[in-house]
């Protein structure tokens, strides 16, 4: 690989990081413009939905018309959590600050190596599980540190980490679906089952989910390319980078996270749960890198970061 690929490819994995990281202020702005949490799941999903579909058929193109387009029971499932997950994440957001929720849900990667480990018999290295307790240690550090902001903080960090519960599924579904199918293919139809799921609960919350002004769905929209461009460009570098510079890399979301919502809502992170988030997150980079050995990620293209 060229240094001038390289560099392309760190710089698109930056871009599509930093998009994912401005997720949670686009469901806070949304929230305020009448769209509840699900709802903006919802909309988010639905309106990726074009972009997806011409992913898809460019794919096809390309790679011929025997190239399966069609759902199968694997990405029936995999839409299926992947609404669990955007359910549980967005309301953390709502009810705990944006750099916790964002932390917290990006716990997937130990979670899908521990899965392997335990269904797949994919035994990690030593520094996984050292990796491992860093992140566990760091993340129940936050959630229990003093100064979180949110309506209900601890009930937002269990949400959260809830999430990457559902995630770790999704995750480990797609890695299965994408040994014969695109990742532009598993996108549409895990977003397209997704979104039916998503709008049958916010209405049975009771959510409001039309916005409220020409703001609210140019946040929605927002939502729905951030799905798309932030996750595909991810999807597109890791598949060119070494996977401790991804890994390491990747953890750019949370940091711009971070900072968004003290820039936007005011959200001051004390000093234990910086020190919390500081050890989470440099678990998740050394259980990464070190879980890439023995729990084998999906082609290249088909991972996707929480957001």
């Amino acid at each position: 690989m060229q240094p001038t690929s390289d560099r392309r490819a760190l710089a698109v994995l930056i871009f599509g990081a930093c998009m994912i990281g401005f997720g949670p202020v686009l469901v806070r702005i949304a929230r305020a413009e009448h769209v509840d949490p699900a709802g903006s799941a919802f909309w988010r999903v639905t309106l990726a939905l074009p972009i997806l579909v011409a992913m898809m058929l460019r794919g096809r193109a390309a790679n011929g018309a025997g190239a399966r387009i069609g759902p199968s029971w694997i990405t029936a499932i995999a839409g299926f959590l992947f609404a669990g997950d955007l359910v549980c994440w967005h309301y953390g957001i709502r009810f705990t600050s944006i750099a916790n929720a964002t932390v917290l849900s990006n716990m997937t990667p130990v979670i899908v190596t521990t899965a392997a480990w335990l269904m797949f018999r994919q035994t990690p290295r030593p520094v996984f599980l050292v990796g491992m307790a860093l992140a566990i240690g760091g993340s129940t550090l936050m959630a229990l540190a003093k100064g979180g902001s949110g309506a209900n903080p601890h009930l937002g960090d269990v949400l959260s980490a809830g999430a990457a519960v559902w995630y770790a599924g999704y995750m480990l579904l797609v890695r299965e679906a994408r040994q014969t199918t695109s990742a532009s293919v598993v996108m549409f139809w895990s977003s397209l089952i997704a979104s039916p799921f998503l709008l049958a609960f916010a209405l049975a919350m009771g959510e409001r989910i039309w916005p409220s002004s020409a703001l609210g769905w140019t946040v929605l929209i927002g939502l729905g390319v951030m799905h798309v461009a932030g996750q595909g460009s991810i999807a597109w570098a890791l598949g060119r980078l070494p996977a401790p510079l991804a890994a390491v890399t990747i953890l750019v979301q949370p940091i711009v996270a971070a900072v968004a919502g003290w820039a936007v809502f005011a959200e001051h992170l004390s000093w234990m749960q910086a020190l919390g988030a500081a050890i989470a997150l440099g678990g998740v980079a050394l259980a990464r890198a070190a879980g890439r050995g023995e729990a084998q990620p999906p082609p290249a293209g088909a991972t996707l970061e929480q957001g």
